[in-house]
């Protein structure tokens, strides 16, 4: 790995979904970078294509799959160029782990917390199930749960809770990468804090990034130190989480953050009209178009492609000259 390597590096990533309707451009020539140690946020309403682009980055494609091409690389190391094996071997838990959305479903209900949250200890480092139990006890002790609860099954812990089991195994196995695909979309406001808080103290501590992917911008604001804004298979905006929060540039991300409410300021709430395009047959110019209060001929003509003093975003409305 070369020195300043991000942990992850992403670089023109496509997914496209055969169906009978025809292909789903779902992931668009997506790229990306997630800095060591550090959190960055994907951000876009329901089916922009947030979570296909975390299955892309893990491999966990469907069988409907048409397209996946472009390049993934972890620590600095093309791992696209792995075969299955020796992906689910070097990078899938081990390199790179998930917490999916909606932790009761990733669970099995029929077997004990502790044995789901030792057993990637057991299966990718080669510890003996003793020694899982006790990086799953320490796992435990990092996210909040007693060590009592290993002995429970799923269905007897809160969704909290569970969501909480759900971190510590996707932690046991000390990924350089954690993807967080709607963490805490299903938990009241409390818990969310809560989940969030324990996220930080985990970041703190350990030698670790995240990828967070959810539609909540209130809830990532104080995790992240990056912001990447998807709509309709594309990244549109990528910047510093500083520089976003206070002067986002592409016209869906304002309209996005003008959508959230402010403790201390008064400003009305604005909507965003209409509805993203279909997947199936996107527009052949800006994808925001239609959409879009700033748009004027050349954004449905032409798609573009540009970057604003290391601050990117795709729009014309930063054409220069």
């Amino acid at each position: 790995m070369r020195e300043g390597e991000p942990v992850l590096r992403v670089e023109d990533l496509i997914l496209y979904f055969v169906t009978t309707k025809g292909v789903v451009q779902a992931v668009d020539k997506v790229s990306l970078s997630v800095p060591h140690n550090q959190a960055i946020v994907i951000l876009g309403e329901s089916g922009c294509g947030k979570s296909s682009l975390a299955r892309a980055i893990l491999r966990l494609l469907p069988r409907n799959v048409y397209q996946y091409t472009g390049k993934v690389y972890l620590d600095g190391r093309d791992v696209m160029e792995l075969d299955e094996e020796n992906f689910a071997r070097e990078v899938r838990w081990v390199g790179i782990s998930m917490v999916p959305q909606a932790a009761m479903n990733a669970l099995n209900p029929v077997l004990k917390v502790g044995d789901q949250v030792s057993e990637p200890a057991v299966l990718h480092l080669g510890v003996s199930k003793a020694e899982a139990w006790d990086m799953a006890r320490k796992m435990f002790d990092y996210v909040g749960v007693p060590e009592g609860f290993l002995q429970r099954y799923p269905f007897e812990l809160s969704g909290g809770m569970r969501q909480r089991v759900a971190i510590a195994m996707a932690l046991i196995t000390m990924p350089s990468l954690i993807i967080l695909d709607e963490p805490t979309s299903a938990l009241d406001v409390l818990t969310q804090a809560s989940i969030m808080n324990t996220l930080k103290q985990i970041k703190q501590e350990m030698p670790i990034s995240y990828m967070l992917i959810t539609h909540d911008i209130a809830t990532s604001s104080d995790l992240v130190e990056h912001v990447a804004v998807m709509y309709a298979g594309q990244i549109v905006e990528v910047s510093k989480a500083e520089a976003f929060f206070q002067q986002p540039l592409h016209p869906y991300s304002r309209k996005l953050l003008a959508a959230v409410p402010r403790l201390y300021e008064k400003q009305a709430l604005e909507f965003i009209p209409g509805r993203p395009p279909s997947l199936l047959n996107p527009p052949a110019g800006c994808r925001f178009a239609d959409r879009c209060p700033s748009r004027f001929d050349r954004c449905a003509e032409e798609p573009p492609t540009l970057s604003v003093d290391g601050h990117l975003v795709k729009c014309w409305l930063y054409v220069t000259g």
